[in-house]
Order: structure tokens, then sequence, then C-alpha cells
């Protein structure tokens, strides 16, 4: 397969291109809190419905913003823009010129590789349904 995200920048990905490119670690649908004096995020484990927990997708991405009106479209322009996506995340990674980690699928040829290198959300989130009060779920760990 060709490293196309090597190859060209963000911004000329086709759709299927840049859509392969996610990592499926589900990260991004966690909820966060943001200190409103210091603009600060926070990470937490309460991921939203939408949220397969145990295969870390989206169990309805082509709606997801119907049910979900301020899930975020992630574009090339708005990865420039947008600061708490974790630090693996492939497009924040192929953006700053960095590596696909090895557990990646398309590096390693699977996707079950980000679930078996711990770096997805698999096993460790509630769902915004049962979690309460965000501030009780707040994590340590980096995302």
């Amino acid at each position: 397969m060709s490293r196309f995200w090597e190859e060209k920048p963000l911004d000329r990905l086709n759709r299927d291109e840049w859509e392969s490119l996610c990592d499926g670690c589900g990260k991004c649908c966690l909820h966060k809190l943001e200190d409103e004096e210091t603009g600060e995020v926070f990470p937490t484990n309460v991921a939203c419905r939408l949220l397969d927990r145990k295969h870390a997708q989206c169990m309805d991405y082509p709606n997801r913003k119907t049910h979900v009106p301020d899930c975020v479209r992630l574009t090339p322009a708005k990865l420039r823009t947008i600061d708490w996506l974790p630090s693996s995340c492939a497009y924040r990674l192929v953006a700053a010129g960095q590596p696909l980690p090895d557990w990646h699928h398309l590096i390693s040829g699977s996707r079950e590789t980000v679930h078996e290198a711990g770096a997805s959300t698999r096993g460790w989130t509630v769902s915004e349904d049962d979690a309460g009060e965000l501030e009780y779920h707040m994590i340590d760990r980096e995302l």
C-alpha cells in the first residue's frame, strides 16, 4: 500500500484517504472539561453515547451530527485550531511531520493493534448515560 500520508499534505487527501488515517482509538469521542479561567482542558473517561465502547467506533458515524450536534467534524483547517486531540492522533502526527506509531492500522495492517497496544478507549470508559457528573470522571492519563 502507498504511504499516501507521507506523500501529500493533509489538505490534498481524498475522502477515503482522510478517513482511513483515523487510528480508531475513540479518544476524540471522550468528554473533556475546560477550566473557564485558564482554558486548560481535562480529559475524562466518559464516552459519547454514540461510541461503541467495545470497538472504539462511532455507532452512527454518517449521522452523528444529527444525534450529537456539537460533534466536531475534523478537517485539515480545524486540525490547526483544535488543541485537545490526543498526542497519538494520526491526524495530529501527520500534520506535524511525525511518523505513525507501529500500532496504527496503516502500518500494522490490523485494526486490532491500536487496542492491543492499549492506545484506544477500549476497556476503560463509561457511557455518558451512566456517568453522572463529569467532574468525578477526570483522568490522569494523557490522551
